[in-house]
């Protein structure tokens, strides 16, 4: 599914019952970014519905001992069918420079252009600057930020690749 993961790691697409374990790996992963509020808001931004209905336009990676490597929520637009969306993504620390975001990314966006797509959007916190650099890294454009993006006081940056030019660097 994924061939370009680091030795002793694999990739599948999720499950509902991995709902948890993901959860459980959000407020250690993000470092306590915008502390008791950012673990809320993080938590809000998976429910258990992402596992249930996104299936196959989304990735677990996982260690050999079935622990939670990084993982990838994704989705085709329903409303345009040239655009597709990854909703929510992230790799254990441990894990960081090694290429697991990237390829679960390169993973998505093969899977996005297989069913016509041409773009893929996301977006990330202006507190997120790392997510922010990854994203420029890969080739997608940034917007300036966007107050109030996801309701009150809930800023966001904006991202977009073209997907017909190529897959993410």
């Amino acid at each position: 599914m994924i061939n370009d993961l680091p030795a002793g790691l694999s990739a599948r697409h999720l499950r509902e019952d991995d709902h948890l374990r993901v959860l459980a790996v959000l407020d250690t992963w993000w470092g306590g970014l915008k502390a008791e509020a950012g673990a809320r808001e993080r938590a809000l931004l998976l429910p258990r519905l992402y596992f249930q209905h996104f299936t196959t336009t989304s990735f677990l990676v996982e260690h050999e001992d079935g622990e939670v490597a990084a993982f990838l929520v994704g989705f085709l637009s329903q409303t345009d069918p040239e655009t597709a969306y990854v909703h929510f993504a992230g790799v254990d620390p441990a894990l960081h420079g090694q290429g697991v975001a990237r390829a679960l990314y390169r993973a998505f966006c093969t899977l996005a252009r297989s069913h016509g797509r041409r773009r893929v959007h996301c977006v990330t916190s202006p507190e997120n600057t790392a997510s922010q650099a990854f994203h420029t890294r890969l080739g997608f454009t940034a917007s300036a930020v966007r107050p109030h993006y996801d309701g009150p006081g809930l800023a966001r940056v904006t991202f977009t690749l073209d997907l017909t030019q190529g897959t993410p660097r």
